[in-house]
């Protein structure tokens, strides 16, 4: 049995209104009137009962609860190990703290615990889900039901059939593909049935070893607080497992599982050559051009051939990454962010069959990356995430320009997170549409995009830098399939006019000023590090208090300038306190953001630089962008001055050698 996988019952599998979104959460005094005896509150009363095994009374509780609750061998034989063992350590690491579920669902390292993925947390989770449901509102759970969706990681199917059988046993549809699909497929599935949730199970492009368990709300939308808290409340509520809980045999021939993909598949497509106008797709049946093209050993493959089929272009496989692979064997990541390593196959093919384009998607097919081979050095670029925002925000103005006689943009809508490249602010500028910047996440963009269609306005682009692209508004979320055949669209019209995908972005730069980017992160694992570092910049050179008292005096005292006044600043964001000195009375628009640090610095020379900590890894983020006006120095400059001025920035502002920050891995 590989590592993580303890699917021991199956074989692993290779291949209304918005009031989850916060619109009417639930209250307080509905959920206390309806929730069991919390389990957890009455594990210190367990564990006087429990047989003593560690000598502390709240871990033998947790023993006694996970090996009278688990119904999977493996993970069961875990925690007997570990007691055996007397590995009270690990123990205390996977059973006293609990995977949380928060705005992403859950993910994490899959084995035995609740801190970690496995059959009784999803058991616990599915159980929790379907009581906030039925509370939320039970007549659409009991007309539309849910939808469920996995990918090809271990264990992913086998979490998705015990979600199934936990509604199916109470009687509520449930949507259940019969097969891997891309993540986009199920908030795509919410809207078409207008189910009250859907969830995917996935962990996109982590580790081999984790999985997770994505929810999606009734508008098609990752949910947003308050839902995730809720929801959460509801599962620490019902964490005993019913008897009926673990009965997958009922999802195979239960009259109220429906399996979607036929229909669904049908509609995707129709949507991709909808979004296309004809004249591009006649411009893609008579261009002689082929693209080679990786899923890293996701789902991928199949779905994106089909695609390439209906909008007239031929894709050459991977071998090596075409067929789904939990153990994807061939990448240390299988993560198309991380360029040349992840990318190395792709390019020998595209060499090997003397092709020029490779695109690729993450394992579940929500992102999208594009390398173009230039033919006179003979060099690969991979386009960074904001410079494909820049390419496919362009196409699609040209694809609305093709397809609507109005010349009128009033009511169109681009939309980027606070940390991508501020290009499309600067096409609204001169194009005349609507440009809107949210936090972080598709959870905050799609849903703002829900806003504005239900306003009557149309949202045709959305992306984030980490390859996430949103086309129209149909799917309200990241979609690396759609996003792929744009690409090509794209990349076969300019080949039409004898350019290629890098002439265009050149021509965007030259039309719009350049948008020149240096994202990278440090690794850090210390809090106390990451508290000292933001407390400084927000009391610059002001003594640390430590931190347990990280937060500012009533008036923050933030950098003023990088190199000693050499590149002053005009204007500072702080999203985890809620200060903008650019904004009346120094609010800042952007919701206030405190379980994270986030601290963005505008240059007088057109810099804008974010400083992020990571929600789920050990990183201090660093997001910079230099922005241009139109005809403003060349490429060369302004790449060297980004360069300069973000080491300076850097060594003043995190003091890496003093923090003992690291590098990333090469």
């Amino acid at each position: 049995m590989e590592i993580g996988d303890f699917s021991s019952m199956t074989s692993v599998h290779n291949h209304s209104p918005n009031a989850l979104n916060g619109d009417k959460p639930i209250s307080r005094r509905l959920i206390s009137t309806i929730q069991t005896k919390h389990l957890y509150t009455e594990a210190s009363s367990m564990a006087n009962k429990a047989p003593v095994v560690s000598g502390d009374s709240l871990l033998d509780g947790r023993i006694e609860e996970w090996l009278n609750w688990d119904r999977n061998d493996v993970t069961k034989k875990e925690i007997e190990t570990l007691i055996a063992n007397q590995d009270f350590d690990k123990l205390k690491k996977v059973l006293l703290k609990r995977l949380k579920f928060g705005t992403a669902g859950l993910r994490g390292r899959m084995g035995a615990g609740f801190g970690c993925m496995n059959d009784l947390v999803i058991v616990q989770t599915a159980q929790g889900v379907i009581k906030y449901l039925e509370a939320l509102d039970i007549d659409h759970l009991q007309k539309n039901g849910i939808v469920v969706g996995y990918d090809g990681r271990h264990n992913s199917k086998r979490f998705a059939e015990l979600t199934a059988a936990v509604f199916l046993s109470k009687g509520y549809p449930v949507y259940l593909f019969s097969d891997l699909v891309p993540t986009p497929f199920v908030p795509f599935t919410v809207t078409k049935y207008n189910s009250i949730m859907g969830v995917m199970v996935t962990a996109s492009h982590n580790p081999k070893d984790d999985n997770g368990y994505k929810v999606y709300a009734a508008n098609g939308c990752q949910i947003i607080s308050p839902a995730d808290k809720e929801i959460q409340q509801f599962i620490m509520d019902n964490l005993e497992p019913l008897e009926e809980s673990w009965d997958t045999s009922i999802v195979a021939d239960h009259e109220k599982k429906i399996d979607p993909l036929p229909e669904v598949l049908d509609s995707y497509l129709e949507m991709i050559s909808q979004n296309i106008p004809d004249s591009y797709k006649e411009i893609n049946k008579n261009c002689k051009i082929s693209f080679v093209y990786t899923p890293m050993h996701g789902v991928g493959q199949a779905y994106m051939e089909q695609v390439m089929k209906v909008i007239g272009l031929k894709i050459i496989a991977v071998e090596e990454q075409k067929k789904p692979d939990p153990e994807f064997p061939t990448v240390k990541l299988p993560n198309p962010e991380e360029g040349k390593n992840a990318l190395n196959l792709a390019v020998a093919t595209a060499n090997k069959n003397n092709v020029t384009i490779i695109l690729a998607n993450d394992p579940d097919a929500d992102r999208m990356a594009c390398a173009e081979k230039n033919k006179n050095s003979g060099e690969w670029k991979i386009f960074t995430g904001n410079e494909l925002g820049a390419l496919l925000g362009w196409w699609a103005l040209q694809n609305l320009k093709a397809s609507n006689a109005s010349s009128s943009f009033r009511d169109i809508f681009m939309i980027a997170s606070t940390v991508s490249s501020k290009i499309l602010k600067t096409m609204a500028l001169y194009e005349g549409f609507n440009f809107i910047e949210t936090l972080t996440g598709f959870k905050w963009m799609g849903n703002k995009a829900w806003s504005l269609r239900k306003a009557g306005q149309q949202t045709i682009f959305a992306f984030e830098e980490a390859i996430g692209y949103m086309w129209t508004d149909r799917i309200l979320d990241k979609d690396g399939i759609q996003a792929a055949a744009q690409m090509a669209t794209l990349a076969a019209y300019l080949k039409s006019k004898d350019m290629t995908i890098n002439d265009q972005l050149e021509a965007i730069f030259k039309q719009y000023g350049y948008h020149l980017s240096l994202n990278s992160y440090y690794i850090c694992s210390d809090p106390e590090i990451i508290a000292r570092i933001f407390y400084r910049l927000r009391n610059y050179n002001r003594e640390y208090r430590g931190c347990c008292n990280p937060a500012p005096p009533l008036l923050p005292l933030y950098p003023r300038s990088v190199g000693n006044g050499k590149y002053p600043i005009i204007n500072v964001r702080d999203l985890t306190n809620g200060y903008d000195n650019s904004r009346e009375n120094n609010k800042a628009i952007l919701p206030i953001q405190r379980d994270c640090q986030m601290i963005t610095f505008h240059f007088e020379n057109g810099l804008v630089a974010t400083l992020r900590t990571s929600g789920t890894e050990p990183k201090l983020k660093y997001y910079t962008e230099m922005i241009a006006k139109p005809g403003q120095g060349n490429r060369e400059e302004i790449e060297e001055l980004l360069k300069n001025m973000v080491q300076e920035m850097n060594e003043e502002f995190l003091e890496p050698d003093k923090n003992e920050l690291q590098l990333p891995p090469p």
